[in-house]
């Protein structure tokens, strides 16, 4: 068995949503929980097929994030997982609607922080180990952290 990691590609603005699914109609599934979600959202699906003809399939409605999607998941190559890249939306808009898809067995991650996935290749082929989110921390938050933090928050409007 080989051990390596594939860095994924994250537009500028834009985030991704990373996970393992079981059925190829997930694609489809995915596709309408985003435009269900947020219907002024751009975004690109890729999901790796892992049975008969083992194609990366394609949904979306922006071409763009359509290819980085595709890119993406022929980097990681690893069967029944898909991915999202998404833009004006975040990752907590959809998570919840990606998560309860019937299909969905795990969400490895939802961010737009750097992602590395830890891919495992063997004789029959790749598997997901897990994937590093971001950066290490690099020490505590502290007063002007926390108010930082709530900044943010309120600036987005997802608190008062």
């Amino acid at each position: 068995m080989e051990l390596k990691t594939e860095r994924l590609e994250i537009p500028e603005g834009g985030n991704i949503i990373f996970g393992q699914t079981h059925f190829i109609k997930t694609v489809e599934d995915l596709f309408e929980i985003m435009v269900g979600s947020v219907p002024n959202a751009k975004f690109g699906i890729g999901f790796c097929e892992s049975s008969g003809a083992c194609l990366v399939r394609l949904e979306g409605n922006d071409e763009a994030l359509k290819e980085v999607a595709k890119k993406n998941a022929l980097k990681i190559g690893a069967g029944h997982t898909f991915v999202v890249i998404l833009k004006d939306a975040f990752p907590i808009n959809v998570l919840n609607a990606v998560k309860m898809c019937q299909e969905v067995c795990t969400v490895f991650c939802a961010t737009a922080n750097p992602v590395e996935v830890i891919l495992a290749q063997s004789e029959l082929g790749r598997g997901v180990l897990g994937v590093i989110d971001g950066s290490s921390p690099k020490g505590v938050e502290k007063e002007d952290g926390i108010a930082w933090r709530k900044d943010l928050l309120r600036k987005f409007n997802y608190k008062l």
